[in-house]
């Protein structure tokens, strides 16, 4: 990375992270320790385990002098029902038996540490809490599933290679009052059919099945901090990067967020929803910090263990939320793994998304794969390949992008191609590839193989990347805009706020183009499709609905746009040329053209490549804004398949002469049978 776009990184990162707020980092209850003289308990029956008989409560407390059980009648406030001193159970374990049916009271743990009796908490592996998650909910957990959740199965998919992600909160897909969809806000708004925009355009769940796209990827719906949820009725809006329980469902997008086991089925009936509609469901989970930090769940169960510690015994903030978690310690390790597990057995989530994932070490992302392995290999994981700040843990035990390789099943982030396509997020006006930069040749070639090694690439004039990173073309996911920084529509009005509206449409249509087209994974915001826009506003993790909504009138104004992503992602699924799944193969079949023109890069998809029905496909960008390209085709009998605002996937017009012509801001696909 160039060293003013470190700076730059570094600075952003430390004021901007999904969590926004930065905090003081405090000091923790133990100076540093050494945390591999704590017990290790390897049992899995940590937390509540439920029958109609008793219910069976263990936690791991291995400081503690004495540990209470408290069962109340509310999720707050209420009455103390009765109050059960724990035993200890050995490696770090306290434990008690309740007899008889406790579904429906709530519970909590309080801890006497150092002769101090510390605050009331659910324990870190809580599968259903009262409102605002103070107290976990005893639930059986076969009442909370929809009907025929025995038969929901995961939508097919053949290979990493084939997926196409939409990352959407829950909140912005259904809220708006043009949505036409009556659960806003809610899970419940996701299960919904038949929703149309007052103009007529499908909305919600039947918008995305018709988009085409094979994930969803939800922003955080586990339970967390920042929403008061007995004020509902008032405005509230958050991201939802603040854990506070990492194994229930957040409950402000429930009905019901008094009682533990509604956001539970209402969650899986979301779950089953987006599977019968062919489409299958990532979780974004933040296992690399707390909402809380001194007054965190963990901190009142074992003070300083889930916690990495600087050198003066403070919190370490790699997360710049005040703290971040120590996965290489072994009960973090155990409660990240294990959670991974619970979301993908009992809710039926196909994929996971880790925030800030470089803050884990790379042997718990090797033990999270190897446990979703054996669940379903299919379940895919990525994460971001950077933090938030320093940490103390080594560079290279971290899942850093340029150590993605060691984790063979795991992805990671372009920011490579992300800046190249529109200039750094860090730098508002800065341009990249399609809004009018020079010089981002190479960088583009880099994104269109996904980071992979490739002769043809000269990895010295990539803009971050001075080499591959990826192991494979599907440990690359391809991007131009996500939740974070602006949407690519309002970059643009920054970027190139002297062009028309007509030709920022075409650095839109061209920016999405390329990453729909180019070897990896692709991803795509929520409402990008159609122009979306947040009115300027860049962080807008808390910012009201009138901002974060998508505005479903933008389908009807811009339907062309939408219109042309729908058969982008159509030709992407029906051709695998345009998703190899090895590099071998990608090196083997893709080849660059040499192009003596500046800001134009072209390739070839050849041999059949992939199993592909076409013989030979070609792929041509022009970045320049005032000037045509003309390309000396290859030999070949050319068809056109995407021209303009045509995309033609049965290619049925040929191309007459030797040359094409590329106007300004423009792709030509042709293909050869």
């Amino acid at each position: 990375m160039k060293t003013t776009h470190f700076l730059l990184l570094i600075l952003f990162c430390m004021m901007l992270v999904e969590c926004r707020t930065p905090r003081t980092v405090e000091k923790s209850n133990l100076v540093p320790f050494d945390y591999k003289t704590y017990p290790v308990y390897n049992g899995t029956d940590l937390g509540l385990t439920y029958t109609s008989k008793n219910s069976a409560f263990k936690i791991w407390a291995p400081t503690a002098t004495a540990v209470k059980l408290k069962l109340y009648d509310a999720g707050i406030e209420g009455n103390l029902l009765k109050e059960y001193n724990m035993e200890k159970s050995g490696n770090g374990t306290w434990a008690v038996v309740v007899q008889g049916d406790q579904k429906g009271k709530y519970y909590a743990f309080q801890t006497q540490i150092d002769g101090k009796w510390l605050e009331e908490v659910p324990d870190p592996y809580a599968k259903a809490v009262g409102v605002n998650g103070k107290r976990g909910m005893v639930v059986d957990l076969k009442t909370t599933n929809p009907a025929n959740w025995d038969k929901d199965k995961r939508p097919p998919l053949n290979g990493f290679q084939d997926i196409v992600i939409y990352e959407l909160h829950l909140r912005d897909v259904s809220v708006s009052p043009n949505s036409g969809i009556e659960h806003k806000g809610k899970y419940l708004g996701l299960t919904e059919k038949g929703t149309k925009s007052p103009q007529g355009e499908k909305t919600g769940l039947d918008h995305i099945a018709q988009l085409g796209v094979t994930h969803v990827h939800i922003l955080p719906a586990f339970d967390h901090n920042s929403i008061d949820e007995t004020r509902l009725d008032e405005p509230q809006y958050n991201w939802g990067y603040d854990p506070l329980n990492y194994n229930t469902p957040e409950g402000s997008y429930a009905t019901n967020p008094y009682d533990g086991s509604v956001r539970i089925k209402e969650f899986k009936e979301m779950v089953k929803a987006l599977h019968s509609a062919g489409v299958r469901v990532i979780l974004d989970v933040v296992y690399n910090h707390t909402g809380l930090t001194q007054d965190s769940y963990f901190e009142q169960l074992a003070p300083g263990y889930y916690y990495r510690q600087n050198e003066s015994g403070g919190f370490s903030n790699a997360s710049a939320c005040g703290n971040e978690t120590a996965s290489e310690r072994p009960m973090v390790r155990k409660m990240i793994v294990e959670s991974v597990k619970y979301w993908a057995s009992e809710f039926h989530i196909d994929g996971f998304r880790f925030d800030l994932m470089a803050i884990h070490d790379i042997e718990t992302m090797n033990q999270v794969r190897a446990a979703l392995d054996a669940i379903d290999p299919t379940i895919f994981v990525y994460g971001e390949g950077w933090t938030g700040g320093s940490t103390p843990l080594p560079e290279d035990q971290r899942p850093v992008k340029k150590y993605i390789y060691r984790v063979p099943k795991l992805a990671a982030f372009s920011d490579d191609l992300r800046d190249g396509l529109k200039g750094s997020v860090f730098v508002h006006d800065e341009k990249g590839f399609v809004s009018g930069a020079d010089g981002k040749e190479e960088t583009i070639k880099f994104g269109i193989v996904a980071a992979t090694q490739h002769p043809q690439v000269n990895y010295g004039k990539v803009n971050y990347s001075s080499a591959y990173w990826a192991g494979a073309p599907t440990q690359c996911i391809n991007y131009v805009t996500c939740h974070d920084n602006h949407t690519l529509y309002d970059r643009l009005l920054l970027s190139n706020a002297a062009d028309s509206d007509e030709q920022r449409l075409l650095m839109h249509r061209l920016a999405n183009t390329i990453v729909l087209t180019s070897q990896g994974i692709p991803f795509l915001h929520a409402g990008e499709e159609m122009t979306r826009t947040k009115n300027g506003v860049e962080n807008s993790y808390k910012s009201p609905d009138a901002i974060n909504q998508i505005d479903w009138h933008r389908k009807t104004q811009y339907k062309q746009l939408f219109d042309y992503h729908c058969a982008l992602i159509a030709l992407r699924k029906a051709h695998p040329a345009f998703h190899m799944p090895t590099t071998e193969m990608l090196a083997q079949n893709l080849h660059f053209l040499t192009i003596n023109q500046p800001n134009v890069v072209g390739y070839t998809l050849d041999n059949n490549a992939n199993g592909d029905k076409w013989k030979s496909i070609l792929v041509l960008f022009n970045g320049n804004h005032d000037k045509e390209s003309e390309i000396t085709l290859p030999e070949g009998d050319w068809k056109i398949v995407v021209n303009d605002w045509t995309v033609d996937l049965k290619a049925k017009k040929k191309m007459k002469g030797k040359k094409a012509t590329l106007p300004p801001i423009s792709a030509l696909i042709l293909a050869e049978e």
